[in-house]
C-alpha cells in the first residue's frame, strides 16, 4: 500500500492524479471523505496510523515555525517506524536552498530519515514556477515590482515534481538511499517573467517588499521573513541552479521538463 500525505494540497493532489488507476493508494488528509482516504493530521499524532502501509510519501508539512514543522515530521516518521512502514519518500528542498529561512526543517527531516531504520528516498524539490506567480505577480498594468534584482530562479513546474514523486513511489526499492536534486533547467529572472506576460519588470528593494507584504496583512508574522528571505536568495544568485551538480529532473521524468515559464503564465492567468 502507498499512502500519500497532504493530499488536500496542490502537490499532493497532483501526485494522487499521477497514481490514479492503482488500487493500492490511500490518500492522507485532515478531513477524509471516502474509503480511499485516511485521516492524517500531523498536528495530532494520534491520527498517524500507518498500519498496512508499505510506502509512505510525506509531502512536507510546511507553513509553520521550524519547531512546529520539525515536530510534525518527527511524529510522522516515528509513526511510520512504529507501524513497520518499509520505505519513506520525503519531498524536501533543493540543495541550493540552504540560504532560505525555511531550509532548516527540511534538512532536519532529511537527517532524521537518514539515521533511522527505514528505507528512504529524498526528493529535493526546487521552488515551484507557480510560486513565482505569487511572489512576482504583475500589477494591473502588467508591471512586476519585486526585489529579484538581476537574480534568477531555477523554478520547476509543480506537475513535473508530482510526476517524479509518483514514479518513485511506484518503484521505491529502485530509489532507496537516494537524494535527488530536482530543479528547473532554465533559470528565470524578472525580465523573463515580464516578457512572458507582455509586461515590464521594475525591481524594488527588499525593504519595500517587506512593507508591502506587511501592509497587505495576508502573511502571518513568521511568513514575512520567509518571503523576504526568498527574494534575497534569488536576487543574490543562490537559486539559479548553477550550484546543483546532478539535476535528476529530466532523467526521472524520462522526458524534457515542462516549461516553467508556461506554468508561471498559467498561474498568473488564474
Amino acid at each position: 500500500m502507498i499512502l500519500v500525505t497532504g493530499t488536500g494540497g496542490a502537490l499532493g493532489q497532483l501526485i494522487v492524479g499521477e497514481l490514479a488507476g492503482r488500487d493500492d493508494v490511500v490518500l492522507g488528509t485532515r478531513t477524509p471523505r471516502s474509503t480511499t482516504e485516511r485521516r492524517v493530521d500531523f498536528d495530532d499524532p494520534s491520527s498517524l496510523d500507518f498500519t498496512g502501509v508499505d510506502t509512505l510519501l510525506i509531502v512536507s508539512a510546511g507553513y509553520g515555525e521550524d519547531d512546529v514543522v520539525i515536530a510534525r515530521h518527527d511524529a510522522a516518521i516515528s509513526a511510520a517506524e512504529k507501524a513497520g512502514v518499509r520505505h519513506v519518500i520525503y519531498t524536501s528542498l533543493s540543495g541550493d536552498g540552504d540560504h532560505l529561512p525555511y531550509a532548516l526543517a527540511h534538512r532536519w527531516t532529511e537527517r532524521r530519515l537518514q539515521v533511522g531504520p527505514l528505507a528512504w528516498t529524498i526528493l529535493r524539490n526546487g521552488l515551484y514556477a507557480e510560486f513565482l506567480a505569487a511572489i512576482a505577480a504583475p500589477g494591473p498594468d502588467g508591471t512586476i515590482a519585486a526585489p529579484l534584482g538581476t537574480g534568477r530562479l531555477a523554478a520547476v513546474a509543480r506537475a513535473d515534481l508530482a510526476t517524479v514523486a509518483a514514479r518513485v513511489a511506484a518503484e521505491p526499492a529502485r530509489h532507496a538511499g537516494r537524494v535527488y536534486e530536482l530543479v528547473g533547467e532554465r533559470a528565470l529572472g524578472g525580465a523573463d517573467l515580464a516578457a512572458a506576460i507582455g509586461g515590464s519588470y521594475e525591481p524594488c528593494s527588499l525593504g519595500a517588499a517587506r512593507e508591502a507584504i506587511t501592509e497587505a496583512g495576508e502573511a502571518l508574522p513568521y511568513q514575512v521573513p520567509m518571503l523576504v528571505g526568498t527574494y534575497s536568495a534569488i536576487a543574490g544568485g543562490f537559486l539559479d541552479g548553477d550550484a546543483i551538480e546532478d539535476n535528476a529532473l529530466r532523467a526521472l521524468l524520462g522526458r524534457e521538463p515542462s516549461s516553467a515559464l508556461d506554468a508561471y503564465k498559467a498561474a498568473v492567468a488564474g
